[in-house]
């Protein structure tokens, strides 16, 4: 999702785009390779199947720690900056309030731990020049995603349930992008972490039935659930609503409120449904 929206934007610059066929990132020879003569590194590469990691925690920790660490040496060594892309899942997901960047981390399952692995290799390796852009509840034209999974069930089912016990930020590939390639812009932005997730705040429930309203559908065939009806091998957090507060210090505007966000993404193409049958749905 990620990557194809930052092509769109960066059509007119000199970039290299490469999918997972071109390059595997867990090659260091071939990440090196890749990364001579750029000036700036964005990584949207992930394990993002977050239940698989749970049993293939080595594999995915290759993937979303070890290979971010090779970047960041291949970085080093040419003196390119890199963004890394994050999560929200590497906080314990128990607060109350806003999570500030600099909040400490405490993963509550193996995608989290893996995604911090990452973070720390280029916190660690790239104290100059490396950036970590946490994002959260990611949707986007691109890929299947939470709101193209929902409205793509109303075609199918009479009623849905969608937990109402997560707290979040819905985040557009759009708005994202646009941060990341405002940062990569940049010169004045110092290093470190800093939050890519949609302002404001709701919880799967709500989402689900914004985008019904949106879309010219009945919000009344979302109904509440529980993260207990649904067992799934990996814990959510329950709490994952990010502070945005870096942006200003950077003169980068803090992103606009998901209720914007998704009004504006529900115009385009990607986003059509209607019809019945009764379903669950897990973020």
């Amino acid at each position: 999702m990620l990557g194809r929206e930052l092509r769109t934007l960066l059509a007119d610059e000199r970039t290299t785009a490469l999918d997972r066929a071109a390059l595997d990132i867990t090659d260091p020879e071939a990440v090196h390779r890749a990364v001579a003569d750029h000036d700036v590194v964005i990584n949207c590469a992930a394990w993002t199947d977050v239940d698989a990691a749970e049993s293939a925690e080595v594999a995915a920790t290759a993937v979303n720690g070890g290979a971010v660490r090779q970047l960041a040496l291949a970085c080093r060594a040419t003196g390119a900056r890199l963004l890394q892309v994050s999560t929200d899942y590497v906080l314990s997901g128990d607060a109350t309030e806003p999570y500030p960047e600099s909040a400490p981390t405490s993963p509550i399952n193996a995608y989290g731990r893996g995604k911090l692995v990452g973070e720390r290799a280029v916190a660690e390796l790239l104290p100059d020049t490396g950036y970590v852009v946490r994002t959260a509840w990611l949707y986007g034209e691109h890929g299947r995603n939470f709101v193209t999974t929902v409205l793509g069930l109303a075609a199918r089912r009479d009623t849905i349930d969608v937990v109402a016990d997560q707290h979040g930020q819905p985040t557009w590939t759009r708005d994202l992008a646009r941060s990341l390639v405002a940062l990569g812009r940049t010169d004045q932005a110092p290093p470190g972490v800093y939050h890519g997730s949609a302002s404001g705040r709701t919880t799967w429930y709500e989402l689900a039935r914004t985008a019904y309203e949106l879309a010219g559908l009945d919000p009344d065939r979302v109904r509440p659930t529980t993260s207990a009806a649904f067992p799934r091998p990996a814990r959510r957090p329950a709490f994952s609503v990010l502070g945005h507060a870096r942006w200003a210090t950077v003169g980068i505007a803090e992103p606009p409120d998901w209720r914007e966000s998704l009004t504006e993404a529900l115009h385009r193409p990607a986003f059509t449904t209607s019809g019945p049958g009764t379903s669950k749905v897990q973020a």
